[in-house]
């Protein structure tokens, strides 16, 4: 299996882990059975368009457009491999 993210991987949240919203810490979070990883804005962007349906070309044209922004590929990859190697997205 690919361990490094490309345009067409579709990633998802990794197995044991729920994305949620946490208003008390007014971020995203990503919870486990062994607690709770706190999320800075960027990463609870990304991760909540991680829902194995969209691949990451998808991902980076969505969070562009919302954010007005261009030239994100290269971060959110760089973040997505991360994530991978924390097991807290799989594809």
């Amino acid at each position: 299996m690919n361990t490094a993210a490309a345009n067409d991987t579709r990633p998802m949240i990794g197995r044991g882990f729920r994305l949620q919203w946490e208003a008390a810490q007014d971020c995203h979070v990503l919870l486990y059975p062994e607690g709770m990883v706190r999320l800075n804005q960027s990463a609870g962007e990304i991760l909540k368009r991680c829902d194995g349906e969209r691949d990451v070309a998808a991902i980076v044209a969505d969070l562009e457009a919302s954010f007005g922004a261009s030239g994100l590929e290269k971060d959110v990859l760089a973040f997505l491999d991360m994530a991978h190697q924390q097991k807290w997205v799989q594809w």
